[in-house]
């Protein structure tokens, strides 16, 4: 005869036994009986799930209203699924924080105006501007330049530990885009002093018998693979991303840039 486990052991157990697994296994688990279901909905599974600083970084946002109702007003079982759908903007603004729904490791994006983009503050160059689409108070689209450089730098230690991250360059083009069918860019990703990364340079507006590595991501933006690195211990300093064109020849203007998303590999 078949002993249901169910029957054997309280709800908080196999809260608890589930809380040892992953999101992705507790998601799955509520398929297996209306008592698993329940279980996996326990404050005391997303709770471990939760990142240790989740509250702090949350306490960093943009609004102190927003960061009130997330501290106050959710379960953790909600505010897990809320980061997962709905990063929250921290830092004055120019970084979003949210969680990768399939492990609960952290995800950052760095907002336009973190960046370090060659001469963004001159008006001939590049205009800064508000996009209903973005989540960001403002972007920066290119007007003209022929000497492309754009740079972002994260802190390892505020990212998840022993985890592989992806940069991606989120951008767009405006109907005035010129250039970037011309020439290719050159994407890098480098972490600390002692690794040098590796260079890949594709075309970011490729022509028809080209290959396409950027891909549009689900809130209407375009992404591109800029490289991964692996955050050990979060000892390592900084992880330095970057978009180089710079032969000084070719003219290029119509870029409009977000930011750019680091997250775990294969999140999405």
């Amino acid at each position: 005869m078949r002993t249901d486990i169910t029957n054997i052991l309280p709800e908080e157990c196999i809260s608890y036994i589930l809380s040892l697994t992953s999101p992705t296994d507790v998601c799955r688990s509520k398929l297996v009986s209306p008592v698993f279901r329940s279980a996996a909905d326990s404050d005391t599974i997303w709770g471990k799930f939760l990142p240790s600083d989740c509250y702090d970084i949350i306490s960093n946002a943009s609004s102190s209203s927003s960061s009130k109702l997330l501290t106050s007003s959710m379960s953790k079982t909600q505010l897990y699924f809320h980061l997962c759908k709905n990063p929250i903007i921290i830092d004055n603004g120019t970084m979003s924080f949210g969680l990768d729904k399939a492990t609960g490791k952290k995800c950052y994006m760095l907002g336009a105006r973190r960046l370090s983009i060659a001469w963004a503050n001159t008006p001939r160059y590049w205009r800064w501007k508000r996009v209903p689409e973005s989540r960001f108070s403002e972007v920066a689209e290119l007007k003209e330049v022929w000497w492309l450089d754009v740079k972002g730098t994260i802190e390892t230690k505020i990212l998840s530990p022993n985890t592989t991250y992806v940069a991606y360059l989120v951008y767009k083009f405006s109907s005035s885009r010129y250039g970037f069918e011309k020439k290719p860019v050159d994407l890098h990703v480098e972490l600390g002093e002692s690794d040098a990364g590796r260079t890949f340079r594709i075309f970011l507006d490729p022509s028809a018998n080209i290959p396409q590595f950027s891909r549009e991501r689900e809130d209407g933006w375009m992404e591109v693979k800029l490289g991964e690195f692996f955050n050990e211990h979060g000892d390592d300093g900084k992880a330095t991303c970057s978009l180089r064109e710079v032969d000084n020849y070719t003219v290029k203007k119509g870029l409009i840039i977000e930011g750019i998303d680091i997250r775990p590999k294969d999140s999405r």
